[in-house]
């Protein structure tokens, strides 16, 4: 069990990192970096592939089946961590993942190319989206008021977000075979049109992001460290990049082939999942301990984003997002990290 506690263990991939030389560090980060672009193109190559063979929207392909398998890595390290003891691991990462990609994400790409507006669909997920977020603000405050100890997310709660993400995931099929404008568009001779190429395009997509993005983080981390970067500084960056790395690669990757909507639909359903999916089967594992700064910081900076986010697509009747609204998500999500590191606020684990 140790010799692969690397997997999910930060810390043992960190000293694993430290005693390699800083010749194959490098070497190692510029493979990751390929093998992510490599990855992210299969990727986006299957899911416009599938959108035509099946007619689903790609937008809703992005918010199932691709925020499924990136947010699968974050699931699977919070779960092993709360069973091997640091529980608190999970509410960080599932938080901290929903401001990074909502903020860093969603916001650059709003600022670098348009982005349309899928509104049949945003506003029904978009509001899951908003609400399930809320919704363990909620939980967490009254959690809080109910207690003389530390507030806890019980077992109870793991299971409920639990039911939810299946609900959810069932009413994200049912909202996409409405959008009847959505499936007449994929109707065309685009992209791969063979379903099993198109699924193995996919799930070989995702594993080289996964395994990329495991790898690329701590190997940047240790030579950072090596040049004199404090180690704060790579705490309150890193944490970001690394549960939200297979979201950026995806989205870079989406917009450079011409189909944003995959970034969308990948946000917004990696949103809903990390607070249903990640804290949800965290919790269910063993009771999560919130800390004083996510009622202080953390979740004010997630709501922010987060109803920021909804209030755009409400105004944007045009269909396309602003270039200025991905400016604000982008510079609300920098103040968040700067306030972070200057006023030493951690994410556990």
């Amino acid at each position: 069990m140790d010799t692969f506690r690397w997997l999910w263990d930060a810390d043992a991939l960190s000293n694993l990192m430290a005693g390699a030389p800083a010749l194959l560090l490098l070497i190692s980060i510029l493979i990751c970096i390929v093998i992510l672009s490599k990855g992210a193109d299969w990727m986006v190559d299957g899911v416009v592939g599938l959108a035509t063979r099946t007619g689903l929207p790609k937008i809703v392909i992005g918010a199932t089946i691709i925020s499924l398998g990136t947010t699968m890595p974050e699931a699977f390290v919070s779960v092993m961590a709360a069973w091997m003891g640091n529980p608190g691991l999970a509410l960080g990462n599932g938080v901290g993942s929903i401001i990074a990609d909502t903020g860093l994400i969603l916001g650059l790409a709003c600022v670098l190319a348009p982005i349309p507006v899928n509104r049949f669909i945003l506003n029904r997920t978009g509001w899951v989206q908003v609400g399930v977020a809320t919704l363990l603000v909620i939980i967490s405050v009254y959690a809080l008021a109910s207690t003389t100890g530390e507030p806890v997310l019980h077992r109870w709660v793991g299971i409920f977000f639990l039911i939810l993400l299946a609900a959810y995931m069932y009413m994200t099929y049912r909202w996409s075979i409405q959008d009847t404008a959505s499936i007449e568009e994929n109707h065309s001779d685009e992209g791969i049109t063979h379903a099993g190429t198109c699924l193995g395009m996919i799930a070989g997509g995702l594993f080289l992001i996964i395994a990329g993005a495991r790898l690329l983080v701590p190997g940047a981390a240790e030579i950072a460290l090596r040049i004199g970067v404090p180690d704060d500084v790579i705490a309150a960056t890193m944490v970001a990049l690394g549960t939200s790395l297979p979201e950026l690669m995806t989205a870079l990757s989406s917009i450079r082939k011409g189909h944003p909507e995959i970034m969308v639909g990948n946000v917004v359903g990696a949103d809903v999942l990390n607070c249903l999916f990640v804290i949800g089967a965290a919790a269910a594992v063993k009771p999560l301990a919130i800390p004083p700064n996510f009622f202080t910081f953390h979740f004010p900076a997630m709501l922010i984003i987060l109803y920021s986010f909804r209030t755009f697509i409400f105004m944007n009747k045009g269909g396309w997002f602003k270039k200025w609204q991905g400016a604000w998500l982008l510079g609300v999500y920098i103040i968040y990290v700067i306030l972070q590191y200057a006023l030493n606020i951690e994410i556990p684990g």
